[in-house]
């Protein structure tokens, strides 16, 4: 088997004039075979859901490390491990101390908790005590690109802003994605020391008030910085408060428009103005703290050029998932994430033994990270945006695989981000290879862009792509898009989303489907590693504008 591969890899050299410019192409496929066994190992019971920081999460990340070693991959982790361990504070809310009230003039009034409202834990203090004056800012958006300035006129200078949850559906879904997933750093670089949400009828069409209340009791997580402070830029706000629509109806009477109007005027898809409330609220709370760790697992498979074997193609998928149920409601307690992210990490571990057995090296690196705490808020990837490993301006692309419903044998495929790069031609030509379609997003309402761990590349400036199986089935018999709209509504983090209660309900885990989204994931990187000219965002993209560096700019 040697001597055939080694005459292989000469006759090669051969045929291409023992020029490295240009690598035959070469054809290897995922097994669903491997993905299976990684896929059922990773989703059992006996990892008990992977929470962040868990005894189950570090074995997944244990055996990830493993496999990357048996490949041959070296360590990209830190002093020459696998492992890039992320320091995380943990901050647990103490649901009996949560109290909000108003007062507007001699009259005062106290919300139930969570009924009518619910919190969550804060990662700056123990005891949170704030009150001050209400300003309503609408959405709470800024964007100089799209003209909007919901403070414009607005001092919000040591007060708590009221806002609108969800974003206007007139906004592009992904740019719409970002700027909402940035709302409440806009407060608080406007010197707010509170946020205040307002649910709306929209936001229960897609995410009900009630399913939030699920997660009161699930503690809160952030990456602590040198200094052992939370990563991001908001501790200015004090305290957070989300309210359910009837409670909040109270705060605009007698005020310029009432909430009732407000919600007519989202109905028609108009933008309400800001104004001062002449009501203030008081906010308290106590949290607990504690410092945990976890880890990101890093490997690397050393590309074959002198110059370009110093970049990287980094292909991301996350291995926690969310640990124990709080439903009362549900016997089986462990969430044990078989899609969300067992699959994803299957197909990046059979991705990486694709490479590892490829005659002919890749030009460029391919850098594996398998990220922790994506959900707790995209953590784990963040912070290696933020750290990362090899130089920020090295990494020319990153692949991400989040959530591949392996149910039916998709025929077309989502790839969230495609279009503001050229890796949009990367991902259709190996799509194609395989009968594959692309498609645009089919829910835009869901702003998934900004829901996993590429976005955190995306904001250091790195083109990205998010890989999702499409809507259209190859069998006529079945709907891919009934199915995946299905598992959304009754398994996503769910104890359900199990291979016991998906073989169930829709027959055998489609392994083969996932061999050939590995297979699509492979090329997609191959053709980046190979390809002299790195990947560019495109001139006209918005996040070319916002987060483009020069060396990847078109």
């Amino acid at each position: 088997m040697l001597y055939k591969l080694a005459i292989g890899v000469i006759l090669a050299l051969l045929l291409n004039g023992c020029s490295t410019s240009k690598v035959p192409e070469q054809r290897l496929n995922a097994r669903p075979a491997a993905i299976e066994a990684h896929l059922k190992f990773l989703a059992s019971d006996e990892l008990e859901g992977r929470d962040t920081g868990s005894q189950g999460h570090q074995i997944a990340s244990n055996y990830i490390a493993s496999q990357f070693q048996a490949l041959g991959l070296a360590p990209a982790g830190d002093n020459n491990s696998y492992f890039q361990q992320v320091p995380l504070r943990s901050s647990q809310l103490q649901q009996a101390s949560v109290k909000l009230g108003f007062r507007r003039g001699e009259e005062q009034w106290q919300l139930s908790y969570p009924q009518q409202f619910f919190s969550g834990a804060s990662l700056n203090e123990t005891a949170v005590d704030v009150q001050a004056p209400l300003v309503f800012v609408s959405y709470g958006l800024v964007s100089e690109e799209f003209g909007l300035d919901d403070y414009a006129g607005l001092d919000v200078r040591g007060k708590i802003v009221v806002q609108l949850a969800g974003l206007p559906a007139s906004l592009p879904s992904e740019e719409r994605a970002y700027l909402g997933s940035i709302k409440s750093q806009q407060a608080a670089e406007r010197g707010a020391i509170g946020v205040i949400t307002i649910h709306t009828p929209q936001q229960e069409k897609t995410r009900p008030y009630a399913n939030s209340l699920l997660y009161l009791n699930t503690p809160r997580l952030a990456w602590l910085n040198a200094a052992g402070e939370p990563g991001d830029n908001t501790s200015q706000l004090k305290g957070t408060a989300y309210l359910h629509p009837d409670a909040a109806a109270s705060l605009f009477e007698n005020e310029q428009k009432s909430l009732g109007e407000i919600f007519s005027m989202l109905e028609a898809q108009q933008h309400p103005g800001g104004f001062v409330l002449s009501s203030e609220a008081s906010l308290s709370s106590v949290s607990v703290h504690q410092q945990i760790s976890s880890p990101n697992v890093l490997a690397v498979l050393e590309g074959s050029d002198p110059q370009l074997r110093n970049e990287y193609v980094l292909i991301t998928a996350h291995s926690d998932h969310i640990g124990f149920s709080n439903d009362l409601r549900s016997v089986d307690k462990i969430n044990n994430g078989a899609m969300d992210n067992a699959a994803g990490m299957a197909i990046l571990l059979e991705t990486a033994r694709m490479f590892s057995e490829l005659a002919i090296k890749p030009k460029r690196s391919i850098l594996f990270a398998v990220v922790t705490a994506e959900e707790k808020g995209l953590l784990g990837a963040d912070y290696f945006a933020r750290n990362p490993t090899r130089p920020l301006s090295s990494l020319v692309a990153n692949v991400n695989l989040d959530m591949p419903v392996l149910l039916y044998p998709f025929a077309d495929l989502i790839a969230f981000g495609a279009n503001h790069s050229t890796l949009g031609g990367v991902v259709a030509a190996a799509a194609a290879k395989e009968g594959i379609a692309l498609s645009d997003d089919p829910m835009p309402e869901q702003a998934i862009f900004t829901r996993s761990d590429h976005f955190t590349l995306v904001k250091q400036g790195v083109p990205a792509v998010f890989l999702m199986t499409g809507f259209t089935s190859k069998d006529p018999t079945q709907d891919g898009g009934k199915i995946w709209g299905s598992f959304f509504a009754k398994h996503y983090h769910k104890p359900s989303d199990d291979i016991a209660s998906l073989t169930k309900e829709y027959g055998p885990i489609r392994y083969d489907a996932g061999a050939v989204f590995a297979d699509i994931n492979f090329n997609i990187a191959l053709d980046i590693a190979n390809t002299p000219q790195r990947p560019l965002w495109k001139k006209e993209s918005f996040f070319n504008k916002v987060f483009g560096k020069d060396y990847n700019r078109q």
